[in-house]
């Protein structure tokens, strides 16, 4: 098509430069990489630890608890748990976890133990107890067990042994408890 007659458009093609003399092309900048991907590997790994923190927390406080809770599971256990705490260990706040809530009659149990520490004291030496021989007599939620106590000592070089049965009566109190403890 041609311009119309009298126009100023020059019929002489336009003339471009020589790609030589053409400024270089700016640099295009490295592309950055996108800055969602970094959040959400951070929000993962972030998600994955507390969750690591959590299923730590509740492990330890099932172990603590576990560990904590005194066994009443049978009346010979918590018999056992009893005189190892009250006789064995002398720690009558351990002991009070395995009697029964409204009150116990362990007077004979008691007598028992300050004549072993009186014992002790006189002849200068550690008395030891131990238990064996278990027999349960179960009636529903209370129950007999007959235990044989076995009281030992070293004494001047020579090894005495006394075996006592005592007779343990049970109750299932949120669990098993000694309620009586008399000897038989």
């Amino acid at each position: 098509m041609q311009p119309p007659a009298g126009s100023q458009v020059s019929r002489v093609p336009a003339q471009r430069t020589p790609s030589e003399q053409l400024p270089p092309a700016p640099a295009t900048p490295a592309p950055q990489p996108p800055r969602r991907r970094m959040r959400t590997v951070l929000t993962v790994v972030a998600g994955v630890l507390a969750l690591l923190c959590l299923g730590g927390v509740a492990t330890a406080y099932m172990w603590y608890t576990r560990a904590s809770t005194p066994d009443r599971s049978t009346p010979d256990v918590v018999v056992a748990n009893y005189i190892q705490s009250f006789l064995a260990d002398r720690n009558d706040v351990r002991a009070s976890e395995f009697v029964c809530q409204n009150g116990a009659d362990i007077d004979a149990l008691r007598l028992l133990r300050e004549d072993l520490v009186a014992r002790e004291l006189r002849f200068s030496a550690k008395i030891s107890t131990s238990w064996e021989s278990f027999t349960v007599q179960r009636q529903g939620d209370s129950a007999n067990v007959e235990v044989d106590l076995i009281l030992s000592a070293f004494v001047d070089g020579i090894s005495q042994s006394d075996r006592q049965r005592w007779r343990f009566e049970t109750r299932q109190e949120d669990g098993w408890r000694v309620c009586k403890a008399e000897r038989s």
